[in-house]
């Protein structure tokens, strides 16, 4: 029986620390996860993808709290 891996995958894990959280920075980490996950698959695990919620859910939250006053 396979094993199975649950990854939660959210903007902590788009954006490292010493990153600004640029849309290439985003891209080009979610091309990393994405190919981390490809091989965990190719070896024959099930894999199962939650999402995190990270900075981007909170400039969202500002973002939609902001536009309240328009």
């Amino acid at each position: 029986m396979a094993e199975t891996a649950i990854l939660a995958l959210g903007g902590n894990a788009l954006i490292r620390e010493d990153q600004r959280g640029t849309l290439e920075e985003q891209y080009a980490n979610a091309l990393a996860m994405a190919l981390s996950v490809r091989s965990l698959i190719r070896k024959g695990w099930n894999v199962v993808i939650v999402h995190g919620n990270g900075p981007q859910v909170g400039n969202l939250a500002i973002q939609h709290e902001g536009s309240t006053d328009l």
